[in-house]
């Protein structure tokens, strides 16, 4: 309901709020995931997959074999890549991840939503063979009735299908492998671990998510006094049970600003304010019809001026917050949104966080967090440091007309066919490959969420593969001539021993 100064406040007797079960389903069969594993396998099998191995060797720096690739980040997209690897014959690969086994990627850390926001029937990382996909892990588990009853799927689900994927296909991971640095040479990458070890590729694929592209977006005005018992980013480790009986402030309404307030009402808190620069929420889903075939397929093939102008509209339309997770916040007294606001800055106190802020209720908070999401400038990035001046971005690649500047959009990298970095100098970075969301205003939504999963790392393998066999094209070219496993004519009268592996002609 609309209040005074463009405030929306809950009302309980008007909204009836959308409730998520508690505690999710049992599993029904104990056996449902060993009949799913068969029916894979079955599958594979008469796909004839995973192909056959078919790169060439080549010696690293250290005397070691070079890895094929390198996915850094074991989330979902990092998983789908590596799982397009294996099933493409290219087997000499490695996927690592800083985090622990099961805590890859945001589902079980940071994203406090119960759901995924995606609908159910998603196919996840399956390439077209129905036992990968997520509804068949699901029915496995849980059986036909829980799926034909399920709204949306929990996180905890997500996170243990992809887990699944990453077991079933028995791809090559390595947790708590933290990268700190990217050498690129002419013929290979040197990626540099924190824990002082370095792996050699001839090509890395950087799948590291939102928050592997810069960082959170930190507004102008925070004071750098703030520390995290006053200041969070919906992305940070937060202790909400700390938040009880507390006054809560958060900058910004997208989504995860909307999770963060009512996971902090469910908590206790007194009360939350959200600040808005906008009049109101956005009110449809610009994500759904652009994460068609088309625009997954088509938007690399546009030219610049196309790419750019798609790229600013749906950055304009920002992503509308679902229905559900409105409704979640209204079920608990307390929650109120402030539409037409500037915020001005935001300061510590003797026991708080004083806000400045325009149009709104400024004041003093015990507790401020930022919900302005992620930004895309890898300057901000660690990783890309030692090579980041040379990287050549869109900035440097396309001069918007009058009307469509858009800064932000101008820092993401201009990459090439395969989401490969280019280079402004003569450095070799065209062997490191962004597969998140640095890649979005060059390839679109290929490697932002759950809807490409089923096709994008395919069409990235289909370039590693093109690129892999032409780079190595001589020793297979070599172990295309020295072939003879097969005697085809062994058992015939024309069988001739001295003609293996000539011309008949």
């Amino acid at each position: 309901m609309r209040g005074p100064n463009n405030t929306y406040a809950n009302r309980e007797d008007e909204m009836t709020a959308f409730t998520m079960p508690s505690t999710l389903p049992d599993p029904v069969n104990s056996d449902g995931l060993a009949a799913l594993q068969a029916g894979l396998e079955s599958d594979l099998e008469r796909l004839g997959l995973p192909r056959k191995a078919w790169t060439a060797p080549r010696r690293a720096p250290d005397g070691t074999t070079l890895l094929d690739v390198l996915v850094i980040g074991a989330g979902q997209f990092g998983i789908g890549v590596a799982a397009a690897l294996k099933l493409a014959g290219i087997r000499n690969f490695l996927v690592i991840d800083r985090a622990e086994e099961g805590r890859e990627g945001p589902w079980v850390t940071y994203a406090r939503m119960p759901t995924l926001r995606s609908p159910k029937h998603l196919p996840g990382i399956c390439f077209g063979i129905p036992n990968l996909t997520f509804q068949s892990w699901y029915r496995a588990v849980y059986g036909d009735a829980a799926w034909e009853v399920l709204y949306k799927i929990p996180n905890q689900d997500w996170q243990d299908y992809i887990l699944w994927v990453r077991t079933a296909l028995a791809l090559p991971v390595r947790n708590g492998a933290d990268a700190i640095d990217l050498r690129p040479a002419p013929d290979h990458v040197a990626v540099v671990l924190k824990s002082g070890e370095t792996l050699y590729a001839k090509r890395v694929v950087v799948a590291s998510g939102r928050t592997g592209t810069g960082g959170w977006t930190n507004p102008p005005g925070i004071s750098p006094e703030l520390g995290p018992d006053r200041l969070a980013h919906t992305m940070h480790d937060i202790d909400f049970a700390r938040l009880k009986g507390k006054k809560i402030a958060i900058i910004g309404v997208g989504a995860s600003a909307f999770d963060n307030a009512a996971t902090a009402l469910e908590a206790g808190a007194t009360s939350v304010d959200l600040f808005a620069r906008r009049p109101a929420l956005p009110q449809v889903n610009k994500g759904r019809p652009s994460s068609a075939m088309g625009f997954l397929e088509g938007w690399q093939s546009l030219p610049d001026a196309d790419r750019w102008r798609l790229g600013v509209y749906l950055d304009l339309m920002t992503g509308v917050p679902p229905h559900e997770t409105l409704l979640r916040c209204l079920r608990i007294p307390g929650m109120k949104v402030h539409f037409r606001t500037k915020f001005r800055s935001a300061t510590p106190t003797a026991t708080g966080v004083q806000i400045e802020i325009e149009n709104g209720p400024a004041g003093e908070y015990d507790f401020l967090i930022l919900g302005t999401g992620f930004r895309v400038d890898l300057a901000q990035e660690p990783i890309f440091a030692s090579i980041y001046p040379d990287i050549r971005l869109w900035q440097d690649a396309y001069a918007p007309p009058e009307g469509l500047e858009r800064p932000h959009l101008g820092l993401h990298p201009y990459l090439g066919e395969t989401c490969e970095l280019q280079s402004k100098s003569d450095a070799p970075l065209n062997r490191i490959h962004l597969f998140n969301m640095a890649s979005y205003m060059s390839a679109g939504f290929v490697a932002a969420d759950v809807p490409s999963l089923d096709i994008a790392p395919e069409r990235l393998v289909t370039g590693l593969s093109q690129k892999l066999f032409a780079e190595d094209f001589e020793p297979i070219f070599e172990s295309l001539q020295a072939w003879e496993d097969e005697h085809e004519l062994a058992t015939t009268p024309f069988y001739s021993p001295d003609h293996v592996n000539k011309s008949a002609r």
